[in-house]
């Protein structure tokens, strides 16, 4: 999979509560007030507890002025697509072209034949969806007699019109085979839910709705793809979307450059949520991203900066030899520098995790020694407790980034050793932050080496300029930070080629032992020393 370019859109998946009809309207209020693209209302008329979903996205337009709307999806069965038409176009006409058309092919059939709607099977609700989007875009033609002989929804010579304001996308809620591959051939763009496909779930259905569109003669590229997401903030990270803002914008980056996702819609009805998701995740995503791209546009050669290949000796490819190597320990005073003691103030009452000296790898790519220090900090300051969390937070997520480089580490032994058990290892996986559909060690592998990255191009991009503005005396530390980042990732790319080799060749587990084992080294000590020269300048200056 890949970046398929689409601008970022973020939006709001809100109930259409009949109990509190102000608030919703409210929220979605909101929803404009803090910047985001998009409202979106689930559907399900038979929800006796539910507003009418089309009357609520009217109300809600009426009462915004640059505020997309969108079902989210529309129950097909009961909205009959040539009247559907009618009230899409009409809306998209009266607010000047801010309607999409969220469309699903019906759920719940009980609820639906309770209402008068006729009950389908899952093969008849995919061709009557079918049928539909081909009686919608034709009466969306400015004019014009529309005959459609279908088993569904048959049109014999309605009058096309009125035009919608502009193109409006045919956005489907799209799960199964057939579905995703109607989607490939027909739709505007995918719109699924993540309690429903998870992000180890995507991968499969966007490439079955890439084959299909391939297969139709269409460009994948053409379909945007959306995604409604469910998350919690919390302190620190144990999964997808829960945990600090700043690893939401991780994951979801992450999302759009290898996963082509590039709309990205919060479900819930806390107005909380709403203000933090618009103010702390969608700009540091768009960075991310933006940053992302530029790179991947310009391409620019490598710097001049030490040489993985250059320096690559890996130690041994017996037992033996690697028990030796992991054996000597840290090394000579030249190999490492010895901890700075007191660069973070008692009264910060944070503890930067300290360099551990365990070096398992006879690679040295930069000489620890020379690495410069920030200002000393006034020892008597006093900080807020606002001021201990966004110093705090840097440290949650290296945390995050050192637990799952033990479970790459794990699993190479346990590929080494024949030990690996799929279904365990696929569950343990599966509970991490950054799952993945395939259990595998190089999937997993591949997973981690891009949240590091993304990880490195937040601070690259957004952090660093920062503290080199607050403060000139770190300029120097965040410098060598940053050329430590373009190390870190030519030993991303090595770990990379170590897992491709090691497909056709089984005794190259040995070069995927030695390419972790200087990731460790390298990530860990860049780990420490970031946290201990940063730490407190991020509580200072308020910038994590």
């Amino acid at each position: 999979m890949a970046d398929y370019g689409h601008d970022l859109v973020f939006g709001t998946f809100l109930t259409p509560s009949a109990e509190a009809p102000d608030r919703v309207v409210e929220l979605a209020q909101l929803t404009e007030q803090v910047g985001l693209d998009l409202a979106s209302i689930q559907d399900h008329p038979y929800q006796a507890r539910f507003l009418d979903t089309w009357t609520l996205l009217s109300v809600i337009a009426a009462r915004t002025t640059r505020l997309r709307v969108t079902p989210n999806v529309v129950n097909l069965p009961l909205r009959p697509p040539a009247v559907l038409a009618k009230s899409v176009a009409s809306l998209d006409l009266l607010t000047g072209g801010r309607v999409e058309l969220g469309l699903g092919s019906g759920a719940f059939w009980d609820g639906i034949a309770a209402l008068g709607g006729r009950r389908l099977t899952p093969a008849q609700a995919v061709d009557a969806l079918a049928e539909a989007i081909g009686v919608i875009r034709a009466l969306w033609a400015p004019s014009g007699s529309v005959r459609i002989a279908g088993e569904y929804y048959g049109v014999q010579g309605a009058h096309a019109g009125p035009a919608p304001a502009h193109h409006v996308g045919i956005w489907l809620g799209a799960y199964k085979k057939r579905m995703l591959a109607l989607t490939g051939r027909l739709a505007d763009g995918w719109l699924p839910s993540s309690p429903y496909a998870g992000p180890d779930q995507l991968p499969g259905m966007n490439a079955a709705i890439d084959a299909a569109a391939e297969e139709a003669g269409r460009d994948p590229r053409d379909i945007r793809r959306l995604y409604n997401i469910g998350g919690r903030f919390a302190p620190r990270g144990t999964g997808f979307l829960t945990g600090p803002a700043g690893m939401w914008a991780e994951q979801l980056a992450e999302l759009t450059l290898d996963q082509g996702m590039s709309g990205y819609v919060v479900m819930g009805d806390d107005p909380d949520v709403v203000r933090r998701f618009a103010a702390e995740v969608v700009p540091a995503v768009n960075e991310l991203v933006d940053a992302e791209r530029a790179r991947r546009a310009a391409t620019p050669p490598q710097p001049d900066r030490p040489s993985v290949e250059a320096g690559w000796a890996p130690t041994g490819s017996d037992a033996a030899g690697r028990e030796a190597a992991r054996s000597q320990g840290p090394g000579s005073a030249a190999d490492r520098a010895a901890p700075r003691t007191g660069s973070v103030p008692a009264g910060l009452g944070i503890t930067p995790t300290p360099d551990d000296g365990v070096r398992r790898s006879d690679v040295r790519l930069w000489d620890e020694t020379t690495r410069p220090a920030g200002p000393v900090p006034d020892r008597n300051r006093t900080y807020t407790a606002s001021e201990r969390a966004s110093g705090q937070h840097l440290i949650d997520v290296h945390d995050q980034l050192r637990a799952e480089l033990e479970t790459v580490r794990d699993l190479v032994e346990q590929v080494a050793d024949s030990l690996t058990d799929p279904g365990a290892a696929r569950s343990a996986i599966n509970a991490m932050t950054l799952r993945q559909n395939n259990w595998t060690l190089g999937t997993y592998c591949e997973s981690y080496c891009r949240v590091v990255t993304t990880h490195h191009t937040l601070e690259d991009q957004a952090l660093f300029p920062r503290l080199r503005r607050a403060d000139a005396g770190l300029v120097p530390v965040v410098d060598r930070l940053a050329e430590e980042h373009l190390v870190i990732h030519d030993v991303l790319e090595r770990v990379d080629r170590a897992l491709v080799g090691l497909v056709t060749d089984e005794k190259g587990i040995d070069e995927v032992r030695a390419a972790v084992d200087l990731l460790s080294d390298t990530l860990l000590s860049h780990l420490s020393y970031e946290e201990r020269e940063l730490v407190e300048p991020l509580a200072r200056f308020g910038l994590a």
